[in-house]
C-alpha cells in the first residue's frame, strides 16, 4: 500500500492503532508535566528535557552503536515501544503478533501516566 508516496508494507489500520495509543501517551504525559508546571514558560522548559530525548531513542537512530546504559535507557521511553511497533509494520509488514507486545508496554504507559494524573491533578478539583 503506497499513501503519500510512503510506502507501508503492512496494514494501515494497525498503523492508524498504534498512533492513536501513541496519542494516549503523548496526551497523558502532557497533562501530568503541565500539572506540574506554573506557568505556560515552564512548561516549554519540560520539552528539552523529557520530549526531545524520547525523539533520539525512538528508533530514528540505530541501538547498536550505543552504549549499553543508553540502550537501557531508551527502554523506558514511549516513543522506543512506538517506534518499534511502526517498524515492524511499516517496514517488515508484520501483524498484531509482532507488536503486541510493544503495544501492551505502550498502554501501560499510557494507564501509568493517567494514574498519576489522577493523583497530580488531585490538587485542582473541588471534592
Amino acid at each position: 500500500m503506497n499513501v503519500l508516496d510512503i510506502v507501508l508494507a503492512g496494514s494501515f489500520w494497525h498503523v492508524l492503532l498504534i498512533n492513536l495509543i501513541l496519542a494516549l501517551v503523548a496526551l497523558s504525559l502532557g497533562t501530568l508535566l503541565s500539572s506540574f508546571a506554573e506557568s505556560e514558560f515552564q512548561m516549554l522548559q519540560f520539552i528539552p528535557v523529557v520530549i526531545v530525548p524520547q525523539v533520539f531513542f525512538s528508533g530514528d537512530h540505530p541501538f547498536d552503536g550505543m552504549a549499553e546504559w543508553v540502550q537501557t535507557l531508551a527502554k523506558f521511553m514511549p516513543l522506543y515501544y512506538g517506534g518499534d511497533a511502526l517498524k515492524e509494520v511499516m517496514y517488515k509488514g508484520n501483524g498484531l503478533g509482532a507488536i503486541g507486545s510493544d503495544l501492551i508496554v505502550l498502554i501501560l504507559f499510557a494507564a501509568f501516566f493517567i494514574v498519576l494524573n489522577l493523583f497530580s491533578l488531585k490538587k485542582y478539583r473541588a471534592l
